[in-house]
């Protein structure tokens, strides 16, 4: 499947179930990345707008760039009639908008998807001099304890194709090519969700690499899923843990 029409069918799951972002990540970006109130940001691979919208609170001027309609109109939806905020049909590879335009890109959870060499030189074109990019993802934690580890097994077992799109497979090499070079900095941070069992199975279908109704791999996913809230489940909830990595420089 194209990975821009990847998300299609699952705006309303991936809106509702997805992790939003720790706010000591966005004061990170204030504080040491340097975004200040009406900095020019470009929001690359924006989805429905999560991370825009922690960003708004900034007072930050975002342009969203997201190839998929579906997320697009949900993005727009959340964040009607706020001036700040607009959202542009595009890709990472051509953004169609102007040169030197931007003091910063963000890209959440989006990066790996992109096509990493002509990504570098769009960023480089619509940047101004100095502009930054920072690239985040919520990484889940898969060990420590045998509800994690048996969700990743679940994924790794029954999932449509979750090695090939793990956003894992970006490796530190990848991204100091990238960056400028001795420009790439990096930063931690901590999230979690709490989780029933609905929660579980509507953050287990926002993945697109988890077989959909009408799937024959569905019916047993789901069936692996229950099985495995209900062994780990402590008054009726589960914890998804991640870290929530920063990358960012010049590129």
């Amino acid at each position: 499947m194209n990975s821009k029409e990847r998300f299609s069918s699952r705006v309303d799951t991936y809106k509702k179930f997805r992790p939003s972002y720790p706010r000591e990540a966005i004061d990170y970006l204030v504080d040491v990345v340097g975004l200040k109130p009406q900095s020019e940001v470009l929001d690359v691979g924006a989805g429905t707008g999560i991370f825009s919208r922690l960003l708004l609170e900034r007072d930050v001027r975002i342009t969203a760039v997201e190839p998929n309609e579906a997320m697009r109109e949900a993005a727009l939806a959340a964040s009607e009639g706020d001036s700040n905020f607009r959202a542009v049909p595009g890709s990472a590879e051509e953004t169609g908008l102007p040169s030197g335009s931007y003091d910063f890109i963000v890209c959440a959870q989006a990066f790996h998807w992109f096509d990493r060499t002509a990504a570098q030189v769009e960023f480089q074109r619509v940047l101004r001099p100095g502009g930054k990019a920072a690239l985040v993802w919520n990484t889940r934690i898969t060990e420590g304890n045998a509800f994690l580890e048996g969700y990743e097994r679940l994924l790794q077992e029954l999932g449509t194709d979750y090695g090939k799109v793990n956003h894992r497979n970006i490796s530190r090499e990848m991204l100091v090519d990238f960056f400028k070079p001795g420009a790439l900095r990096d930063a931690r941070f901590s999230i979690r969700q709490v989780f029933d069992f609905e929660g579980l199975s509507g953050r287990l279908l926002s993945s697109s690499y988890c077989p959909q109704p009408g799937d024959p791999r569905y019916e047993p996913m789901m069936a692996s899923l229950r099985e495995l809230f209900d062994e780990n489940e402590r008054e009726g909830t589960v914890n998804f843990d991640y870290v929530t990595e920063v990358f960012w420089g010049e590129v």
